[in-house]
C-alpha cells in the first residue's frame, strides 16, 4: 500500500460540528496507526457562504483538542497551497479534460428556464433533473452547434460546465464500512463542476485536490455517500486511480433520530461545537465544550466511542491508546445517539485523574471570576480533597467556595431539620475539643469529637450536620474534618460562632 494521507476538508462556514470534530478525529487515528500524514484543507470555493472568523475558530478548536495536523492551512507542506480559493487557477484545465474528452458539457440554460423545466414536471407530478434523458431538449453544448457555444463563452454569457453520465451505467462504490453500494447512472443527475466565474464546485475541487495531495483515503461523512458515484466516475474520467471510500454513520440525536444539531443542544442543554461561537450577523452566542468545562481529552474519548468501539469493554482512552487500538472495522453502519450524562461521566473521569499542574490554572481562573485568589498550595490541596465530586471545571467554585469565603446564610432546609434545641451549646463545646487538640490532628479530633457525641448521647446526623452547616453553610462537602484541618482553627471558630449567632439569634 502507499504511504497513508487522509485530509480533514471543512467549508468556513460557521463554527465546526461535533460531527466533523469526529470525522477529523477518525482521520488522525487512522492516520497516525498507518505511519501516515494528516492534512488540513480548507474548502471555501463557495464564496457565497463563506463566514468570517470561521476558518480561524476551525484551527484554534483542533489546537485546542489536541488533534495536530501534519500538513496544510496554518502549517504548510509540499502538496500547497490547501485553501481551495488559493488553488483557483488550476481548476479549470480539469474541466477543460473533462470536456474535450466526452466527459462533462457546457450548459447555458438559465436559472429561469429550469425554474420553468421544474414547474412543468411537478404538474405532471414528476421531478425534473438535468440528466441523460432530459440534457439532449436543453441549452448546452451537447444541443447547440460548436460555433453557437464560442460565440456564447467569447460574448461572456453565464455558463457552467456538467459532468456527463453515461447511460444506463451501474456505478459501484466500495465502501470499507458499508461493502459495495451500486446506483444506476440513470437515476443520477448531471451535476454541475465548473462555472463561467471561473471557480469550481466543491465535486471538481475535492476530486482534483484530493488527488494532486496523493489522498490515499477519503473517510468522511455518510452524508456524502450520495456524492460517491460521482467522485468515483471523475476518477475514472481522469483515468486515475481513486482513493479507498469510508462513509462515517451521523451523530443523532439524544432523543431520537435524525441529525444532532445545535437546536438539539440549546434544547437539552450541552455544547454542539468545539468552542464557544459567536455570529459575526447576528451576535449569537453559541456554548462551547472548552467554555463548558470540559477537558478536550474527554472530548476525544467521548467522541471516539460514538460509532465506533475497541472490541472490548474498556471506555477510558487516551489519544495514544486510541491510536494503538483503532480499526475502521470496528465503526458501526448505524447512527450513534448523543449521551449527554455519557460525556458528563467522560469529563468527570478525566478530571479526577488530572494532575494539580494541570487544573490549578483552570480552578484559579474559576476563583478569579469570584474575586478569589489562593496561594497554589491551598488549591492544590482544596482541588485534591474535591475533584471527585466535580463534573466541570465551573463547578469548582459551586463545590468549593466556603473554603475561601466564609457563608453569610444557611440552608434554611438543612437549618430546619438539623438544628436542634441545645445545638448551640453542644457546637461551643466540639469547638472547646477542637481547639485543644494541639498541634492539629484530623484523626485525634475526630476520635475526641466523636467520644463526645456518643458520651453525649446526642444524633451523630443531627449534630454533626449542624456543624458542618456552620463552616459551609448547608449539609454538603468532603470530611468534616478535612474542612477544618483546610480552613484552620481559628477560621473555624469564627464560623461556629456566627452561624450560632445566626441562626439563633
Amino acid at each position: 500500500m502507499n504511504k497513508v494521507r487522509v485530509r480533514f476538508a471543512p467549508s468556513p462556514t460557521g463554527p465546526l460540528h461535533i460531527g466533523g470534530v469526529r470525522t477529523a478525529l477518525y482521520n488522525y487515528l487512522f492516520a497516525k496507526q498507518n505511519g501516515g500524514d494528516f492534512l488540513l484543507r480548507i474548502e471555501d470555493t463557495d464564496q457565497t457562504r463563506f463566514v468570517p472568523g470561521a476558518e480561524e475558530y476551525i484551527i484554534e478548536a483542533f489546537q485546542w483538542l489536541g488533534i495536530r495536523f501534519d500538513e496544510g492551512v496554518g502549517i504548510g507542506g509540499p502538496f500547497g497551497p490547501y485553501k481551495q480559493s488559493e488553488r483557483k487557477p488550476m481548476y479549470k484545465q480539469y474541466a477543460d479534460y473533462l470536456i474535450e474528452n466526452g466527459w462533462a458539457y457546457y450548459a447555458f440554460d438559465t436559472p429561469e428556464a429550469l425554474d420553468a423545466k421544474r414547474k412543468e414536471a411537478e404538474a405532471q407530478k414528476k421531478t425534473f433533473q438535468y440528466d441523460a434523458n432530459t440534457r439532449g431538449s436543453l441549452c448546452n453544448s451537447l444541443t447547440l452547434s460548436e460555433e453557437e457555444v464560442k460565440q456564447r463563452i467569447a460574448s461572456g454569457a453565464p455558463y457552467v460546465v456538467r459532468f456527463k453520465y453515461p447511460a444506463d451505467l451501474d456505478i459501484t462504490v466500495h465502501d470499507l464500512i458499508r461493502g459495495d453500494v451500486t446506483i444506476s447512472s440513470n437515476l443520477l443527475d448531471d451535476k454541475v463542476l465548473f462555472k463561467s466565474d471561473g471557480m469550481p464546485t466543491y465535486h471538481l475541487a475535492n476530486i482534483v485536490d484530493d488527488h494532486t495531495m496523493e489522498i490515499s483515503h477519503v473517510i468522511r461523512g455518510e452524508e456524502w455517500l450520495p456524492s460517491a458515484p460521482l467522485h468515483v466516475m471523475l476518477y475514472k474520467a481522469f483515468g486515475w486511480e481513486a482513493p479507498a471510500f469510508a462513509h462515517l454513520p451521523l451523530l443523532l440525536k439524544p432523543d431520537g433520530n435524525g441529525k444532532l444539531s445545535k437546536r438539539d443542544g440549546d434544547r437539552l442543554g450541552f455544547p454542539v461545537f468545539p468552542l464557544q461561537w459567536t455570529d459575526p450577523k447576528t451576535g449569537d452566542v453559541s456554548s462551547g465544550y472548552r467554555e463548558s468545562g470540559y477537558l478536550p481529552e474527554a472530548v476525544i474519548n467521548m467522541l471516539a466511542l460514538l460509532g465506533w468501539n475497541p472490541g472490548t469493554e474498556q471506555e477510558i482512552m487516551d489519544l495514544d491508546t486510541l491510536v494503538k487500538l483503532f480499526s475502521i472495522e470496528n465503526i458501526s453502519k448505524s447512527g450513534a445517539k448523543f449521551n449527554l450524562e455519557k460525556a458528563k461521566w467522560f469529563n468527570h473521569q478525566y478530571i479526577q485523574m488530572a494532575s494539580n499542574e494541570r487544573l490549578l490554572p483552570m480552578f484559579k481562573a474559576e476563583l478569579a471570576k469570584h474575586g478569589v485568589e489562593a496561594e497554589p498550595e491551598f488549591l492544590a490541596y482544596v482541588a485534591n480533597l474535591m475533584k471527585e465530586r466535580v463534573h466541570f471545571i465551573p463547578e469548582f467554585w459551586e463545590q468549593t467556595s466556603y473554603f475561601f469565603v466564609a457563608p453569610v446564610e444557611y440552608d434554611p432546609a438543612a437549618v430546619k431539620k438539623r438544628w436542634k434545641p441545645g445545638t448551640a451549646a453542644h457546637l461551643r463545646k466540639m469547638m472547646e475539643i477542637v481547639e485543644s487538640v494541639q498541634p492539629f490532628s484530623k484523626e485525634k479530633t475526630h476520635d475526641l469529637v466523636m467520644e463526645y457525641v456518643q458520651g453525649n448521647e446526642l444524633n451523630m446526623g443531627a449534630i454533626m450536620n449542624s456543624f458542618r452547616i456552620a463552616l459551609v453553610g448547608a449539609a454538603k462537602g468532603p470530611d468534616l474534618f478535612e474542612i477544618i484541618y483546610a480552613i484552620g482553627v481559628p477560621e473555624t471558630a469564627r464560623r461556629v460562632e456566627r452561624a450560632i449567632q445566626t441562626i439563633e439569634p
